[in-house]
């Protein structure tokens, strides 16, 4: 059996009002060498520390769960698949969690799965590639409610921003449930296998699927799913 990364022995005992002054830090990443990693680099500031490390959205929330801190940023790999990916587990930290830093955490990510995550809620962007110290600096930023963003290219951010107002204008036309839709039939599902997942009839699925045409103005399902990936509102091919 493998055993966790051995933590940094500090001075102050975990309950004291030292250690509650230190940022503590949730990692999620689905790979373990990667959390294993981050969590070395962030042991090693004496003003920070790793509460958890979670490899899911489910896992990362359990553990959320139990923190009893006020100083918390969730460090969200942009890696999470499946149904709870990535994206969705920012925007149910930031419903359930409202006062936590959110920073998302990828390697040379697209402007639009930035935007996707900045616009799920999360307070910044880090690229896995930028200066550790700069690394580091970011999530201190982010638990000050600042917004971050290191490593993309300057002439991205015109990009990342013109995502947000795509994906906000498309979550005005489109309602919960039918957004809900799209996500699940980008995966590559029939009517039917939606209908499964989402517990409901097949004929609601496909009255669902009308009105998200007729919303979108498109004439099928490829080019709403196309229209919504653009967007960021979707990932395409994230079936489990």
């Amino acid at each position: 059996m493998s055993k966790q990364p051995a933590k940094r022995p500090r001075a102050e005992p975990p309950g004291s009002a030292a250690a509650k002054r230190r940022l503590g830090v949730l990692v999620v990443d689905p790979l373990a060498v990667v959390r294993a990693g981050l969590a070395l680099l962030i042991d090693d500031r004496p003003d920070m520390e790793v509460l958890a490390e979670a490899g899911s959205a489910d896992d990362a929330l359990e553990a959320m769960g139990r923190l009893r801190r006020t100083r918390v940023v969730v460090l969200t790999g942009l890696g999470l698949e499946g149904p709870h990916d990535s994206f969705w587990l920012i925007r149910t930290l930031r419903e359930l969690f409202p006062a936590a830093g959110i920073v998302g955490c990828g390697a040379n990510a697209d402007p639009t799965a930035i935007s996707r995550a900045l616009f799920m809620g999360a307070d910044g962007y880090v690229d896995k590639a930028v200066d550790p110290i700069e690394f580091l600096r970011c999530l201190r930023k982010a638990s000050e409610g600042e917004m971050v963003l290191a490593g993309p290219p300057m002439e991205w951010v015109g990009a990342i921003a013109d995502g947000i107002e795509r994906q906000r204008d498309m979550e005005l036309k489109l309602t919960e449930r039918e957004r809900e839709v799209l996500v699940v039939a980008a995966e590559g599902l029939t009517a039917r296998e939606i209908a499964e997942r989402l517990g409901v009839a097949e004929r609601t699925i496909t009255t669902h699927l009308g009105r998200i045409y007729g919303k979108l103005g498109v004439s099928g399902r490829i080019a709403a799913i196309r229209q919504a990936a653009s967007a960021g509102l979707v990932t395409v091919g994230s079936r489990e």
